[in-house]
Parts: structure tokens; sequence; C-alpha cells
């Protein structure tokens, strides 16, 4: 089984994800539910901090994809931050710098959420 681990912590209004490891087929489930947790809580400013994040693939991308329209709908959004040049490059070759603000650091994405609120 593949290593994959998840830290959730908030922020102001904003609950960041820290993941860990490798995101495949098997630890997908693992991030499906912590965005479903999230939703269900009415927790809809995520920050997905993948600084140590070494693998996804795309079960793990689909994971992003099931949950953005929901969390959308209810005026709020994902982010991502801090990739690696190996991770981004996968989000990149998948078109998902289009679909998603991919930032460098937590930081910046959380002040961009702080200043939608304003």
């Amino acid at each position: 089984m593949s290593d994959f681990k998840i830290a959730l912590r908030e922020r102001e209004t904003v609950n960041v994800l820290e993941l860990k490891g490798y995101l495949d087929a098997h630890t997908a489930p693992k991030l499906e539910e912590a965005f479903q947790n999230l939703l269900k809580n009415a927790r809809f400013n995520i920050v997905v901090n993948c600084r140590d994040l070494s693998y996804i693939s795309s079960a793990g991308l689909g994971v992003f994809m099931a949950f953005i329209e929901d969390v959308r709908k209810n005026k709020g959004d994902i982010k991502l931050t801090n990739m690696t040049p190996k991770v981004y490059n996968v989000f990149d070759l998948l078109g998902f710098p289009l679909l998603y603000e991919i930032l460098p650091d937590e930081q910046e994405a959380v002040r961009k959420f702080s200043e939608r609120m304003k």
C-alpha cells in the first residue's frame, strides 16, 4: 500500500489540506473523504498544499475534478500551492492551470481568499 497522509488545518476562513506522499488509485479515497467532510461541513474555501506530495496519478487528479463544481457552486474554490516541478508538470500536462489557481505558496492562496471576502 502506498504511503499517503492528509493533514487538515484551518487558517482564518480557509481550510488547508496538506498532502504527503503518493496520491494514486489506492490512496485517492482518503482525499475524497477529506473533500466530502469539508463540503458536508459547508467549508468551501480550500487550499491544497502539495509541498510534500511526491506523486499523483490520474486517479488523484480525478478527485479534484469530482469536487470542484460543488465547491464553486457554493461560492468557494480550491486553490493549489507549493507544487514541486515534477507534480506541477502532471497538473500542467492535463490543463489544470486553466481550471485551478496554482500558486507558489500557501500564504498567497489564503490571502487571495481573504481579499475575495472583502
